[in-house]
C-alpha cells in the first residue's frame, strides 16, 4: 500500500505541475488535505486524540519545520526536473546521514558504511551529469530537502515520545502547515492571484483542478502515514531496504508514465546509487541489530 500510494502520488503531482507549476501553494495544500483528515480522524475517535502540552510542542516543533522545509523543497525538485531526477538525488539522503551522525550527534561511522555510500555518490554524480532535465534549482532544491530530511531524523530520535505514530504524525502535519502558509503567501500568492489560478482553470476546468488537488493531497497523506506505520512495525533493516526499494519502483514508473528520456549513463548511474544505497542500508541496519543484541545480551 506504501509504494502504490507514493507512486500515484509522484505520478498525479507531476502531473499538476505539468499545468500548475507552483510547489509552494501545492505543498500547502498536500498537508492541508492531510490535516483535515486528521481532524475528522479524530472527531470521529479513530484513532483517539492523543493529549499535546508545551514540553511535547518544543520537542515536535524543530522535527516539523524540518519536515515543513524538506516537503516544500521537494515539491520544489519535482516541479522543475523529472520526478526520476528529483528521487535519483534524495538517494543521497543516507550519506547526509552519516555525516550528520558523525559530525553532529558524535557517533563513530565504520569505514565499511562510509565505503557503502561511495556507489551512492558516484551513481548520483553520473546521473546528474547526463540528466535531459537537468537544471540548478531542481539539483539544489532537492539537495536541500535531504538535508531537512536528515535534520528531521536527529530531531524525531529526540522527540521519540510514547505517542503512537499515526498521532505523533497528526501533529508535525499541522504544524509544517503552518510553517509552509507565509511563504506560499509571499512568493506566490500575487501570481496565483493574478493567472495562476485562471490559467490552470482555463487549462483543465474547475472541476479537475480541484479534485486533482485534493486526491494529491490525499495520497500525499497516506502515502507518509503508512511509511511511518510500517516504520513501527518493522524491524530498521526491512524499512530501509522497503525505502530503496520504493525508489526503484517510482523512478520506473515515472519514467513508463511521463515517457522521460533517459541517457544511458542516467540509466547506470541510478542503478548504481540504488545499489550503493541497499548495500549501506543493509550494512546499517546489521550494526542495529547487533547493538539490540547486546543490549539484550
Amino acid at each position: 500500500m506504501w509504494y502504490f500510494l507514493n507512486v500515484i502520488f509522484n505520478i498525479l503531482n507531476k502531473k499538476i505541475y505539468n499545468y500548475f507549476p507552483y510547489p509552494y501553494f501545492v505543498s500547502v495544500v498536500h498537508l492541508f488535505v492531510g490535516v483535515v483528515y486528521c481532524l475528522v480522524s479524530w472527531a470521529v475517535g479513530l484513532p483517539k486524540r492523543a493529549p499535546m502540552d508545551a514540553n511535547l510542542l518544543k520537542l515536535l516543533f524543530p522535527v516539523a519545520v524540518c519536515h515543513a522545509l524538506g516537503h516544500v523543497t521537494s515539491n520544489v525538485s519535482f516541479a522543475a526536473v523529472a520526478v526520476s531526477f528529483t528521487h535519483t538525488i534524495k538517494a543521497l539522503e543516507p550519506f547526509f546521514n552519516a555525516a550528520a551522525s558523525q559530525f553532529i550527534l558524535g557517533q563513530s561511522i565504520p569505514i565499511t558504511l562510509w565505503l557503502s555510500l561511495a556507489p551512492v555518490v558516484l551513481g548520483v554524480s553520473m546521473a546528474s551529469l547526463t540528466e535531459l532535465s537537468f537544471n540548478w534549482v531542481g539539483f539544489i532544491s532537492a539537495m536541500i530537502s535531504n538535508i531537512s530530511f536528515t535534520y528531521r531524523s536527529i530531531y524525531s530520535k529526540k522527540a521519540m515520545t510514547d505517542m503512537d505514530s499515526t498521532n505523533l504524525y497528526a501533529y508535525i502535519s499541522i504544524i509544517a502547515l503552518f510553517v509552509c502558509i507565509p511563504p506560499a503567501i509571499i512568493l506566490e500568492g500575487p501570481k496565483l492571484m493574478k493567472h495562476g489560478f485562471g490559467d490552470a482553470i482555463t487549462k483543465v476546468g474547475l472541476t479537475k483542478f480541484i479534485t486533482d488537488l485534493f486526491w494529491v493531497g490525499m495520497f500525499y497523506h497516506l502515502y507518509n502515514q503508512l511509511a511511518t506505520n510500517t516504520l513501527e512495525r518493522v524491524a530498521p533493516l526491512t524499512h530501509a531496504v522497503g525505502n530503496v526499494l520504493k525508489r526503484v519502483f517510482v523512478i520506473g514508473f515515472s519514467i513508463i508514465v511521463f515517457g522521460n528520456k533517459i541517457s544511458t549513463q542516467t540509466g547506470i548511474g541510478t542503478a548504481i546509487a540504488i545499489a550503493g544505497v541497499a548495500i549501506y542500508s543493509y550494512i546499517k541496519a546489521k550494526m542495529e541489530e547487533e547493538k539490540r543484541q547486546a543490549k539484550a545480551a
